[in-house]
């Protein structure tokens, strides 16, 4: 994953002879805030070439902030420093903006920090706030959880979502307005016809299709009936896979979403296997960014998921919310699509996950056969999130919770008791059952490993709109 690039603007006081009599202390401030940063290895810092004490200074920094193309500005102040100042920048400097108060009581960094940031409260610019020593680990962490979320939103605006088909089996929840997600997400919404998937299948090269259907069977376990899942069945999702995957490329397409059902399913082969390998970090030519695929068309399922990818740059997994198992505390989740391989052994190696992995003949649900791509997520905390709408606003749900490992066997007799042939997560949420199932809005969940409780709800302070943290 790549850096996030973060700008930081330290500001002054606006009587020269103060600003110069104080200098070296705000500039070894943003040395220290920088440095400090950059040793975590997941910031890059582009900071100001001067400190900020005169409203052209302030304009001139914040420009050039912009022409370096930072995600993300930090506020720095350490001493006292006129408020119109950081107003001034926040005109020009890429939001969104953390005002960041270092500890040093000798002098009224605190003040110049409230003061600014009431300043930008009265003129509507939104503004976020920490204050401690950035060498405190809390205090980093802080730091660190609002940078990633402000890097995820920004990474948001531009993209291009491709949307496959339409509305599947009458499902609200998985149709979103183009016009919400320019102005909410900054994201674009291309539509295609699941025909052309079919069409260009077709034509995607044998030599190419052969190879990796040799790979599958190599480190995957295939288990072939005849009928429903044969080698030309599997042949056929390959050349899907490859067919998505040159429509990508050729319309710049960011993430995507498939509907699959009925059309496919019924009459062509089902899209399990291109979704699985698309949300993977690799495929049988190599390694590849996680691109999300949402299975059933799903829009706000895909949102969320570019979300979760870009706040961690891992795969993210799409399921059902499938069954609650009382006796063990677990939720069953649980779909045909989108479930990356990735969570079948928590690696990057697709041989450490494939072995764990089983291509099974698609159900009676299928008509048009292929691979169901089944097996048990690794145990680990996870973060459970779903963009979702209420009388047309958007909200998220956020849940803390962690994915379960039984015994093989008892693991098995669980799956066996929903769909043993579909991958299963089982999830212990913190959230009470009932309270989950009175205020959750969709049959559909998408989840991270890793606590990013904190930096979702910052997303959603950035982006605008209401969260719930269910537990």
């Amino acid at each position: 994953m790549r850096k996030k690039k973060v700008g930081i603007m330290t500001f002054s006081d606006g009587r020269r002879f103060v600003h110069e009599e104080l200098l070296k202390m705000n500039q070894s401030f943003q040395n220290r805030l920088a440095k400090t940063l950059e040793a975590t290895g997941e910031v890059e810092v582009v900071a100001a070439d001067e400190i900020v004490w005169t409203s052209q200074t302030a304009k001139n920094e914040g420009i050039k902030l912009q022409q370096r193309g930072v995600e993300v500005t930090i506020l720095n102040f350490a001493i006292w420093s006129f408020p119109h100042l950081a107003v001034v920048t926040t005109q020009f400097a890429p939001s969104p903006f953390l005002l960041f108060s270092n500890v040093n009581p000798k002098y009224p960094g605190m003040v110049g920090m409230l003061a600014s940031a009431g300043a930008l409260d009265q003129i509507g610019v939104f503004n976020a706030r920490v204050s401690g020593d950035i060498g405190e680990p809390a205090v980093l962490a802080k730091v660190l959880s609002f940078i990633r979320a402000a890097a995820a939103v920004n990474r948001l605006k531009g993209e291009t979502f491709g949307l496959f088909g339409g509305r599947p089996m009458g499902m609200y929840t998985a149709v979103s307005n183009l016009d919400d997600w320019r102005k909410i997400f900054g994201v674009d919404v291309e539509h295609i016809d699941q025909m052309e998937i079919v069409r260009r299948a077709q034509l995607v090269e044998g030599d190419k299709v052969d190879s990796a259907l040799r790979w599958l069977e190599k480190h995957g376990n295939v288990h072939y009936d005849g009928k429903q899942l044969t080698p030309e069945k599997l042949k056929l999702q390959i050349r899907s896979y490859y067919a998505v995957r040159e429509i990508l490329a050729e319309k710049g397409l960011d993430f995507v979403g498939i509907k699959a059902q009925p059309e496919l399913t019924d009459n062509f082969v089902t899209m399990d296997v291109t979704e699985a390998f698309l949300n993977d970090p690799y495929d049988w030519d190599g390694s590849h960014e996680p691109i999300v695929a949402s299975t059933e068309a799903d829009m706000d399922g895909a949102m969320t998921m570019e979300i979760l990818k870009h706040l961690s740059g891992e795969p993210v997994l799409f399921a059902d919310v499938r069954h609650y198992n009382a006796e063990e505390d677990v939720w069953d989740l649980c779909n045909s699509g989108s479930h990356a391989t990735y969570y079948a052994g928590k690696s990057n190696d697709p041989k450490v996950n494939l072995k764990n992995v089983h291509f099974y003949p698609e159900s009676f649900y299928f008509p048009g056969g292929g691979a169901s791509v089944a097996h048990i997520a690794k145990a680990g905390k996870v973060t459970i999130a779903r963009l979702a709408r209420r009388n047309g606003r958007y909200w998220m749900a956020i849940i803390p919770a962690e994915f379960i490992e039984f015994p093989h066997e008892k693991a098995q007799s669980m799956a066996e008791a929903t769909s043993p042939e579909w991958p299963h997560a089982f999830a212990r949420m913190q959230v009470p059952a009932e309270k989950f199932l009175a205020e959750y809005d969709s049959n559909h969940c998408h989840a991270i490993y890793g606590d990013w409780v904190e930096e979702l709800v910052w997303v959603c302070k950035i982006l605008g709109i209401d969260y719930k943290i269910l537990v």
